[in-house]
Order: structure tokens, then sequence, then C-alpha cells
């Protein structure tokens, strides 16, 4: 299957068309005009128009990875 342009990956375009169909399904209106009447459908569009913008969240670090940074800030500074 092909990589959709702007996506790092097939399973990153289909979380993004799934969450863009659930917020059409609950009411939100196209952001395009188009013929379909499927929410799926609409959002794929939405998306090969651009229209959809998303970003990947910061992945939170770890307690660990927190306190081993912070240790090597306070050994650095002695």
């Amino acid at each position: 299957m092909k990589l959709m342009d702007g996506f790092d990956s097939n399973y990153r375009y289909i979380l993004v068309a799934a969450r863009r169909a659930r917020q059409l399904q609950g009411g939100a209106p196209p952001v395009i005009e188009t013929v379909s009447r499927k929410p799926c459908r609409i959002a794929q569009d939405e998306i090969k128009a651009g229209k959809v913008k998303w970003v990947i969240p910061e992945v939170p670090k770890s307690a660990a990875e927190a306190a081993s940074e912070m240790l090597d800030k306070a050994l650095a500074q002695e």
C-alpha cells in the first residue's frame, strides 16, 4: 500500500482519518464540498485536499529518564 503524502506511516493516516470521521459523525461540518455522504470517505477526501491538520504529540519522559537528566545536570555544575 502506498504511503499517503505528509504521513510517516499508513497507521497514522488511518488514525487521523478515523478521528476526523468521528468528528463528522458528531456533527462537525465538512470543510470541503463532496458528493459522498459517508463520514469515513469525507474524512479521506478532506485529508487528500490538505484540509485536516495534525501533529505528533511529544512523548513524555519516564521518571527514570527525568531523574537521570537532573542528576547529570547537577553533577555537571559541580
